[in-house]
């Protein structure tokens, strides 16, 4: 399998390139009030609305730093239920700013492992491989929003029937806690 690596703070972290639309470099977001601080805002892209996270803050309670390397990286976030059918026209597009997003890398499904440590406020943190030059953790794109920021972020469209999820404080992903 193809991955996108990026760093957080000397970690490195991979990114499934299937599910990459685009990597595009760093750009200006439109806030969105109410939205937790790790959402950076919205971009437009083919004259759809495209909800921003900047990785670097849900992961480390700081922004992503301008960096050359900083990029605006476009992914395919299926609901649960679209990821469930296989419904591909139910993807949407979500945006995900990260540091030092400069290499690819070839890893095997196999060399995988869980990491043994649960990460209930951060399931979009999969498992860990080593590459030989380290060790590389997956990114679950899939896990990335709990129902309640799903549903800011991506409301029924008209016509939609809307379904209420269950709220639970474990579904949405959390920052770390400042000092």
């Amino acid at each position: 399998m193809l991955f996108l690596l990026f760093d957080l703070d000397g970690d490195r972290y991979a990114l499934d390139a299937a599910e990459i639309v685009e990597v595009l470099a760093l750009a200006p977001t439109k806030s969105i009030p109410g939205a937790p601080g790790w959402v950076a805002g919205m971009i437009e892209r083919h004259g759809e609305p495209v909800p921003v996270l900047d990785v670097s803050q849900l992961a480390l309670g700081r922004p992503a730093r301008q960096l050359r390397s900083t990029r605006l990286v476009l992914v395919r976030y299926a609901p649960d239920e679209a990821a469930q059918t296989g419904a591909p026209d139910s993807a949407r597009l979500l945006g995900l700013i990260v540091e030092r997003a400069t290499q690819t890398r070839r890893i095997e499904r196999a060399q995988f492992l869980d990491t043994g440590v649960a990460t209930p406020h951060a399931r979009w943190l999969g498992p860990v491989a080593n590459d030989g030059a380290g060790l590389v953790q997956w990114v679950e794109i899939q896990q990335m929003l709990g129902d309640d920021v799903r549903a800011l972020l991506f409301p029924p469209e008209p016509g939609e029937t809307e379904t209420r999820p269950a709220k639970t404080q474990a579904a949405v992903a959390q920052p770390p806690a400042q000092p």
